[in-house]
């Protein structure tokens, strides 16, 4: 497998809608970047998040969340608590084709502040918009940006397709349109 440069991602965006809506050039001014970058996308955060808030000790069990867990919020701006995370919803929605998988790495602005952005890979013809835990390891309060970068993702494409793909196998996250918690 290779990592491909930006002018293979735009082109693969234009011919495959493999990221919508795209920015093809990064842009940083006055926001945390986003878009086009060497060899990858930044992607943005939408105004759509899902605070944990607990529930008491009953224990987080990824085998059966609890959407009470969640206190859901629509702004321009979202408060993490100390020390906890949210669920976020990525701005673009994603169409991977069957040859290529994503990789994604926190962007260090955030990173630099204690704020650590989780995405799991993007399997080859995984389809939809990205949810993404966010986990504030601060003491206090930390604060995201919607419409502004939260990570990379980049792009391998191997020179045979995979033998089974996400939708081959009907992945639990496929097409997901909104903030999906563990099922």
């Amino acid at each position: 497998m290779t990592v491909k440069p930006d002018n293979w991602i735009a082109k693969m965006a234009r011919e495959k809608k493999m990221i919508e809506p795209f920015s093809q050039e990064q842009s940083s001014k006055e926001t945390i970047s986003y878009g086009v970058s060497a060899y990858g996308y930044d992607i943005r955060l939408s105004d759509e998040f899902k605070i944990f808030k607990g529930n008491g000790d009953q224990p987080i069990d990824p085998k059966n969340m609890n959407d009470e867990f969640f206190e859901n919020f629509k702004g321009k701006e979202c408060i993490i608590p100390p020390n906890s995370f949210v669920l976020a919803k990525s701005l673009e929605y994603f169409r991977i084709p069957k040859k290529v998988i994503t990789i994604a790495d926190g962007k260090s602005t955030y990173a630099r502040c204690g704020i650590i952005a989780n995405v799991t890979p993007f399997e080859p013809e995984w389809e939809g918009f990205a949810t993404l835990s966010i986990s504030n390891t601060a003491p206090q309060p930390a604060k995201l940006y919607a419409g502004e970068g939260i990570c990379q993702l980049l792009f391998f494409e191997s020179d045979e397709e995979c033998g089974i793909s996400y939708a081959d196998k009907n992945g639990r996250y496929q097409a997901q349109k909104g903030i999906t918690h563990a099922r």
